[in-house]
């Protein structure tokens, strides 16, 4: 199966009020793999930029002055999205704002191009109820480093979602997924962890061996039924 994980930056918080977005991070997960492809555009919203949003990503007019708009690079990002699974935190914020591009350009909206979405804060809200579930709060539950995250960025912040959503779905093996923990590296940042080839091997001497068996069969015997490790 493959799976999108994706994260917008925007103006505001109001696509029909005149926000636009300003950033898009994709990562492409293949079989819950890595695939090595990923897609990220800074944009020109073609409107101011509040200081309010650059306080929270940091991209300001004059940095996005000479960037594409959207209309230029919404076939790429339809091409990239196009038949997979979309994972997003907080679907409904990122959704409205390509849903209103696209409409601003006479296309369908964004949601059609895709066969389903998996919303990852709906899933930690089942998982965790009653706790905070940001996407910094779920790099912490899970173990996910990201000190290195001083400001928003739909890269970065995809990079994390990527590995927030194989720690919750990682006891899905059928997909693929045969490692309890993702971490960043490689070109994009996310990398199998492997197992170090060097570790020594201890063999139980036989006095251990005997006083073991001994253990198990006084376990045996105070079960008072048939121990499974002997059927």
């Amino acid at each position: 199966m493959r799976h999108i994980i994706l994260d917008t930056e925007t103006t505001g918080l109001h696509p029909n009020q005149g926000d636009r977005i300003v950033e898009i991070g994709c990562i492409e997960l293949e079989n819950r793999r890595p695939t090595g492809k990923t897609l990220h555009f800074y944009m020109n919203p073609e409107r101011d930029m509040p200081e309010a949003a650059a306080a929270i990503h940091g991209l300001r007019s004059d940095f996005l002055a000479d960037k594409p708009i959207f209309a230029s690079v919404a076939q790429e990002i339809s091409a990239f999205v196009k038949d997979a699974h979309v994972v997003i935190h907080n679907a409904p914020f990122d959704l409205g704002f390509l849903n209103m591009e696209y409409q601003r350009l006479g296309q369908p909206p964004f949601t059609q191009m895709i066969p389903g979405v998996v919303d990852t804060l709906i899933d930690a809200q089942r998982m965790f109820p009653g706790k905070r579930n940001r996407l910094d709060d779920l790099c912490q539950h899970f173990g996910i480093r990201n000190d290195h995250r001083k400001l928003h960025g739909a890269l970065l912040d995809a990079e994390l979602l990527a590995e927030v959503f194989l720690a919750m779905t990682r006891g899905q093996n059928d997909l693929g997924m045969d490692h309890p923990q993702e971490l960043l590296g490689s070109q994009m940042n996310l990398q199998k962890t492997l197992l170090p080839t060097d570790l020594k091997v201890l063999m139980a001497n036989d006095t251990e061996i005997h006083l073991h068996e001994q253990l198990l069969q006084e376990i045996a015997k105070k079960s008072k039924q048939p121990p499974s490790w002997l059927q």
